[in-house]
């Protein structure tokens, strides 16, 4: 283990050092003519260290999560955590991991620069780390936040820029002195390459500027984020993270102005070896972090307070009934619609057969116009928001349409991938009105636009523009569409005429929100299975339906059985029975009937 004078908050760096020094040590006494020659692209005990602490040792709750509020408090080189999504993949970054000082062997894993002075030429080792651009996952919903609050930053002392420390205890100090605005003080600039002893004491004695600089320069690339970061990932096998995951990386944060200008010192190794595309993320504009221990992100991840005990059919069923009414009486008293609305929250995309998608169910909620739409469809996005991790509301309108950057696209000339409203993390929710589409005509973009989203609903698929190619990007996004009629812009899978017979004045209180969201996650997670005997009966069910009525189609079998596995999840079962089937089919009868 490393040894007390390592805080792996306050000076990570120290302990991966001492870490490394100790397996070159131990490799070099087994006879090995290279003894760090093995640790490419693996980890020597580092990382193992990090996640014990973290993860076993309760570390993980004094580790401050690095946002735009506090990217001017936390000092560099101290461990951090960063919650986004993978906004963009760029690629593979060359490094030099690994050199020999002398006859000590030494490591610039997790920096960007090397701590010690490299000796030119030296016996070295060029190792490659995996290159993410990260942001806040857009229409992140405030509750989620509460999950990853972190440690009070008043209490951080250890890991605060000095100049903020400094400049909070002449806050406290009620005798204290006004300070000039253009007075530096002690204040001293980052060295790059700070003297070992330095490193060793307080992995970095950089102090912050007093205010913040303007976060990625207003970069054009990340329409409304006001905050992003390159990740940059070791020792990764390819694809295990993915184009808009949302991860929680913990690594090393380094925020350095001074990085922005060209290297100084042409012996800089490191610096010549950084890949051209970081030059548009500027060190003085975004934050890197160096991963150390990495996790995708579920929605059962944003969850405070999970209940304790498993999720049994009883439990669930009690919660849903619960949830049932809430969306009931937001909905006007509308019974038939809050059933489809809870079966559509449910569904997410299971698998993917050709262009067949299983386990979709798009909403269309017609019978609206602006007036309902701005009580009852405001109701429900407010619910909505407060139930699901990720949703937006998009009024629908031909000037929307005309001008929206929906596509996602790639910028050959600097390199990176330009966002769109359509890059989205998985299970999203999306509120389409279209009670504000007017007659118009639509320009070329307004055409492509269309096309877009009516591929989302049909096919779960983004079409991202690579200038010289397109690419479809798999996604997994909830739609409901509020119309006064059919949506012909959004074909959706199952269309409800909207029946209210109140107005909505209701609230819920923090236990019941907490409950039915972990109620949608878990749900959503169950694993569906049939009994061949149930699917057999339900089969002849079907043939039986076609055969009385000739307009029936696969498509609409194929939602049956959809809807007919989201209702057996609903109650918490994992196996669908006739008993459920039944139910959506007096479902489907009472739908029907308001068609008509």
């Amino acid at each position: 283990m490393v040894g007390p004078q390592y805080d792996l908050v306050g000076n990570p760096l120290g302990a991966v050092r001492a870490t490394f020094e100790r397996a070159a040590a131990a490799a070099a006494e087994s006879g090995g003519s290279d003894p760090v020659a093995a640790f490419r692209g693996k980890d020597w005990g580092a990382s193992d260290l990090f996640r014990s602490f973290l993860f076993e040792d309760g570390g993980l709750d004094r580790v401050p999560v690095l946002n735009a509020s506090n990217i001017g408090l936390i000092k560099p080189n101290t461990l951090v955590r960063y919650r986004g999504m993978v906004q963009d993949m760029l690629g593979t970054e060359f490094y030099i991991g690994a050199f020999k000082d002398g006859s000590t062997w030494r490591t610039n894993k997790f920096t960007d620069f090397s701590p010690f002075s490299m000796p030119h030429p030296c016996e070295s080792h060029l190792w490659e780390r995996h290159l993410f651009h990260c942001v806040p996952a857009p229409g992140q919903n405030v509750w989620t936040l509460e999950s990853s609050k972190g440690p009070d930053m008043s209490m951080m002392a250890g890991c605060l820029a000095t100049e903020q420390r400094d400049k909070r205890k002449r806050d406290r100090d009620e005798d204290a002195m006004d300070v000039s605005e253009n007075d530096q003080g002690d204040s001293s600039s980052f060295n790059k390459k700070p003297k070992e002893d330095d490193v060793h004491a307080s992995s970095s004695s950089a102090e912050m500027p007093a205010s913040v600089p303007e976060m990625n320069g207003g970069d054009h690339h990340i329409p409304g984020s006001p905050f992003s970061c390159l990740v940059k990932v070791y020792d990764m096998p390819e694809s295990q993270i993915k184009l808009n995951d949302v991860v929680e990386f913990i690594g090393v944060y380094t925020f350095d102005p001074e990085l922005a200008a060209p290297s100084d010192n042409p012996d800089d190794i490191m610096l010549d070896l950084i890949e051209d595309v970081t030059a548009q993320l500027l060190p003085s504009k975004v934050p890197r972090l160096h991963c150390l221990v990495w996790r995708k992100l579920s929605s059962h991840d944003f969850i405070s307070r999970p209940p304790v005990v498993e999720p049994s059919p009883s439990l669930l069923k009690g919660i849903r009934h619960s949830l049932l009414s809430h969306l009931t009486l937001v909905l006007g008293n509308d019974e038939v619609a809050a059933q489809c609305l809870l079966l559509h929250l449910l569904s997410r995309l299971r698998n993917k057969v050709d262009v067949v998608t299983v386990g979709r169910l798009s909403l269309n909620l017609t019978g609206f116009n602006r007036e309902s739409a701005s009580i009852f469809g405001n109701q429900l996005h407010k619910l909505i928001q407060r139930l699901v991790p990720y949703s937006q509301a998009i009024p629908l309108s031909i000037e929307y349409l005309n001008t929206a950057t929906l596509q996602p696209r790639k910028d050959n000339k600097s390199g990176r991938l330009v966002t769109g409203v359509l890059q989205l993390p998985q299970g999203a929710h999306l509120i389409f009105d279209e009670t504000t589409l007017q007659t118009g005509s639509l320009n070329t973009k307004g055409v492509e636009n269309t096309v877009l989203l009516k591929n989302l609903m049909e096919s779960q698929t983004v079409e991202y523009d690579f200038e010289y190619y397109k690419l479809e990007m798999a996604t997994d996004v909830q739609l409901l569409t509020l119309s006064e009629g059919k949506s012909n812009i959004l074909p959706s899978d199952l269309i409800v005429p909207f029946r209210p017979s109140s107005v909505p004045a209701v609230n819920a209180g923090s236990e019941e929100l907490e409950s039915w969201r972990w109620y949608l996650a878990t749900v959503r997670s169950l694993p569906q299975s049939t009994e061949p005997e149930t699917y057999q009966m339900i089969q002849n069910e079907m043939v039986s339906a076609m055969r009385d009525d000739r307009s029936l189609g696969c498509s609409e079998l194929s939602r049956w059985l959809t809807m007919a596995q989201i209702m057996a999840s609903s109650f918490g079962e994992k196996s669908l029975s006739m008993e459920h089937w039944q139910m959506v089919k007096e479902l489907e009868r009472l739908r029907k009937e308001r068609l008509q």
